[in-house]
């Protein structure tokens, strides 16, 4: 009974959460000048929100990797991120080709449904827009029971058996490019966000909307985006070593 009340407690408080971010983002919906500045040297952090949400619900974890020297991308055009994962994906692939990418690369952070958006530009979009990895916070990579009972192909989408979860969920080419992070009980992600082949970072934290801001959050997110940045340093490293073998390339 204590852990169903505690459950019930974080579900509704998540939506409280939700509901003040979204009225804040009406009064400060403009992006900070100082989110285009960086290290030249660090990557462009590409924000991805989830369905029903606008950047601003990344907002702290924007400033805190800007604050360490990251440049910090906003997309706009999404709406609310309530289309198709694949055409989503593919709009964000325009966007990002019309726009020259930062000398060190472009990584994405990005948020429940952004995740799935986001792989799906890893797979699809990597070398054409020099994306290093993907941070993942609470994105439902196996899907979410839950889209069963809920009316509307923007929900539905979610539900483990559709044909992009499972696509997605069946190609593990780039996991090892992707940090998953999620908390304990997630109340629209019940069976987790563990991925296969991914580095996953569970915290000790519950919620979807309110880990967002969470210290612990801020902290595992800046963590996974260092990771990233000198895992692919040393992956593009080992490559150049390989290919100096014989001065011989095949395209």
């Amino acid at each position: 009974m204590n852990k169903l009340l505690h459950n019930l407690g974080v579900w509704a408080m998540d939506y409280v959460d939700a509901g003040l971010v979204h009225a804040r983002s009406i009064l400060a919906w403009s992006v900070p000048p100082e989110f285009s500045t960086g290290d030249p040297g660090k990557p462009t952090i590409v924000l991805i929100p989830g369905v029903y949400e606008r950047w601003s619900f990344l907002r702290p974890i924007a400033e805190r990797l800007n604050a360490a020297g990251y440049p910090i991308s906003v997309v706009h055009g999404l709406g609310y991120n309530r289309r198709p994962i694949v055409e989503t994906s593919e709009r964000l692939a325009r966007a990002l080709s019309l726009v020259s990418a930062n000398p060190a690369g472009r990584l994405i952070v990005a948020h429940s449904k952004g995740g799935l958006v986001g792989k799906h530009m890893l797979v699809s979009f990597s070398e054409d827009l020099h994306l290093r990895g993907l941070v993942a916070v609470c994105t439902p990579f196996a899907g979410s029971r839950y889209a069963r009972y809920v009316l509307g192909q923007t929900l539905r989408a979610f539900i483990p058996t559709h044909e992009t979860i499972v696509s997605l969920g069946s190609n593990t080419s780039v996991n090892a490019k992707i940090v998953s992070i999620f908390g304990g009980f997630d109340p629209h992600v019940p069976d987790g966000s563990v991925l296969i082949g991914a580095t996953n970072v569970k915290l000790p934290v519950d919620g979807h909307f309110r880990i967002l801001h969470r210290q612990e959050t801020l902290d595992a997110v800046t963590d996974a985006v260092d990771l990233l940045v000198r895992s692919s340093a040393a992956s593009a490293v080992l490559g150049a070593v390989a290919g100096d073998g014989t001065g011989e390339h095949t395209a």
